[in-house]
């Protein structure tokens, strides 16, 4: 038996206990409360003995287009309209063949809608827009809005936020193409965009926090809030691992009691917000995240970049737990990676369908293992 073997039912322990106990203001641990008991069967850090509730794998889901190779992607959503998918991939970036590729070098359409049941491509738009897609979030209007994470050599294109109509019409353009900054109406590296329950917009901002400092001046960790015309609103955050700040604010998502959920990858956390930044808790128990999707009460958090080197033991793979509580009660186990022995390999976007599909955006880590851009995960019987 490996040294790694024997390491892990004891880091689980201490790690339940941690998270039973981080509440009391005594500094005594307190029982861990009756719910929590599906996670005394499996381990939250490596996912063994947690059950899968989505064990059928289908790798390279979704059509290719014809003369196309699947790049790498960190984004996927639910179209709430019809309930079918759309992701994007990075017009062939990172493909198996290598070869340095964007889309602005590559101009075809990087988003695409895909029936939920057959992968078929139902649209496949905003061409010659981007430099690196990077989150995308659907709209109850069925809009679909993508941030651009990186900028172009010529400072021309990149660090804003498109909101598409479903035919592809260009609607809004936020930020200042391609001039990266922290000023009101100014994106650094945006990670993520969500429009509110009042139709208010949120982006997270500031990729690289999660890098160790010294960071490049301008460098950002924040929520910036616009109105629905795209007015300026409010911000709040900086990089730090204090509440309310972040080390790569990389994923948002807001439940049904109108709370903004958070992946704050940098510093293994899901932060809590109400609309206005007020704080108002954290999760611990869903490792380095880089997406969450919420689906009937339930939390999905995929784990792309705990490795040796940032996060060891954590596997990489899909948590799923019950919002209320900071406990994990499921898990989809990553792909097999040779040179991530201990980790393995899980993509970086994910979403759930009506039925409790859920499929997967494969980014850089996950991609040659993966074999496609995109992975589904079916329930049982489908």
């Amino acid at each position: 038996m490996s040294s790694f073997r024997v390491l892990k039912p004891v880091l689980f322990i201490s790690a339940v206990f941690l998270l039973a106990g981080c509440a009391s203001e005594s500094g005594a641990p307190e029982a861990i409360p009756e719910a929590a008991a599906p996670v005394a069967s499996g381990s939250l850090i490596t996912g063994e003995g947690l059950p899968n509730p989505a064990p059928n794998e289908t790798r390279n889901w979704g059509t290719l287009p014809e003369g196309r190779e699947w790049g790498s992607t960190a984004g996927i959503d639910i179209d709430p309209i019809d309930g079918h998918i759309w992701a994007y991939e990075r017009c062939g970036a990172g493909a198996l063949s290598g070869g340095r590729v964007d889309c602005e070098t590559n101009t075809v359409a990087p988003i695409f809608k895909f029936d939920r049941n057959t992968g078929e491509i139902l649209a496949n738009i905003g061409a010659d827009v981007f430099v690196t897609p990077h989150g995308i979030h659907v709209d109850d209007d069925g809009n679909v809005w993508v941030t651009d994470f990186a900028g172009n050599q010529a400072g021309t294109r990149g660090h804003q936020v498109h909101k598409f109509s479903p035919d592809g019409e260009l609607l809004m353009s936020l930020g200042v193409a391609g001039q990266p900054g922290s000023e009101p109406g100014q994106f650094n590296q945006p990670n993520d965009v969500i429009v509110g329950p009042d139709g208010s917009i949120y982006v997270s901002d500031g990729h690289n926090g999660q890098n160790r400092p010294p960071h490049p001046e301008g460098s950002t960790g924040r929520i910036i809030k616009f109105d629905a015309e795209g007015n300026y609103l409010t911000e709040w955050g900086q990089i730090g691992s204090l509440h309310g700040e972040f080390r790569t604010p990389h994923a948002l998502e807001f439940d049904d009691q109108g709370r903004l959920w958070v992946a704050d990858r940098g510093n293994h956390r899901i932060e809590i917000f109400d609309q206005e930044g007020n704080y108002l808790e954290s999760r611990y128990a869903y490792g380095r995240i880089s997406g969450i999707f919420i689906h009937e009460g339930m939390l999905y958090a995929i784990d792309s970049e705990s490795s040796p080197n940032n996060h060891f033991p954590w596997t990489n793979g899909v948590r799923i737990g019950p919002l209320d509580e900071d406990v994990v009660t499921g898990y989809i186990p990553p792909h097999d990676a040779e040179s991530r022995p201990y980790q393995g390999a899980a993509g970086e976007g994910v979403a759930v369908d009506a039925d409790g599909n859920v499929y997967a955006a494969e980014g850089p880590n996950s991609l040659r293992f993966a074999g496609g851009a995109f992975t589904k995960y079916s329930v049982a019987g489908q």
